[in-house]
């Protein structure tokens, strides 16, 4: 059975040529075709009736009318005005009282209209590629999300699962996994999205720990700030950060954690990274 809103091929094609639209590279706009994909998005994030749930860019409407069958309270974003309109006309706000949706940047509102209130939230979402990276870390910034299934390019989620001494480790790394378990990931062809990306994609589903940890604002920055030179040793970027401040709290931190100033960022594990949040 096909949910409401799902779309073969055939006819993503003839409403994008009816809704005059051309998909926006620059916005990631790969519109899912496979009805499996959406059951298995909604199975790991064990979607039911009530749940306060967050979707970010929600294109033709694929997966938010199988969120609305579900009578979840959805909470959508899109970005792109000419579907924004269609999804308003394909969910008339007069019959899916459950829908808020709103027209904005997911940059900008990263828990689109969700009420300060609400606490207890998932989040569903085919992430636009260009933006999975800051949106997750501003949406978890923010108020942390019970579950998230994340549908995201690759390279994405590997980067989003990485340990320390990979290539692919970074902050982002870091902040997601002292905060979230990764419970699966589920392999997405390039088959199921119109237009055909030129990579495969990975659905990811994230739980938030029994005891999530989180950064404060200035100890993300300077994780940034470190892993900008992630070639160099870290005695050698932390000698020569900009603030006195910054340069001395992490030198005192080196020391504290007996960390190796010959270490590269990428050697250093989470749990140490963690420990510097008390320094700053």
């Amino acid at each position: 059975m096909d949910f409401l809103g799902q779309l073969s091929p055939s006819q993503t094609t003839a409403l994008l040529k009816e809704l005059n639209h051309f998909p926006n590279k620059k916005l990631g706009q790969n519109f899912l075709i496979d009805s499996n994909i959406v059951r298995k998005s909604l199975t790991l994030a064990e979607i039911k009736d009530g749940d306060f749930v967050v979707e970010v860019g929600p294109g033709l409407g694929t997966l938010s009318g199988a969120l609305l069958e579900k009578n979840v309270n959805l909470f959508a974003i899109e970005l792109d005005k000419r579907l924004y309109a269609h999804l308003c006309e394909t969910f008339p706000s007069d019959k899916f009282k459950n829908l808020n949706l709103i027209n904005a940047d997911a940059l900008d509102f990263p828990l689109a209209d969700l009420p300060e209130e609400v606490c207890n939230f998932k989040v569903v979402a085919n992430l636009p590629y260009a933006i999975s990276t800051p949106w997750i870390d501003a949406a978890i910034s923010k108020k942390a999300p019970s579950k998230m299934v994340l549908m995201l390019q690759k390279e994405a989620s590997v980067r989003f699962t990485a340990k320390e001494q990979s290539s692919q480790y970074c902050p982002i790394s870091i902040f997601i996994n002292l905060a979230y378990e990764i419970f699966e990931t589920h392999k997405v062809s390039a088959n199921c999205f119109y237009p055909k990306p030129k990579v495969d994609s990975l659905l990811l589903a994230l739980k938030l720990k029994e005891n999530p940890f989180f950064f404060k604002e200035e100890t993300k920055f300077l994780i940034r700030k470190i892993f900008s030179q992630r070639r160099k040793q870290i005695g050698s970027i932390v000698k020569n950060l900009n603030e006195e401040k910054d340069s001395s709290a992490a030198n005192n931190w080196l020391e504290s954690e007996s960390i190796s100033k010959i270490l590269r960022p990428d050697d250093i594990s989470i749990l140490q990274w963690k420990s510097l949040n008390d320094f700053l």
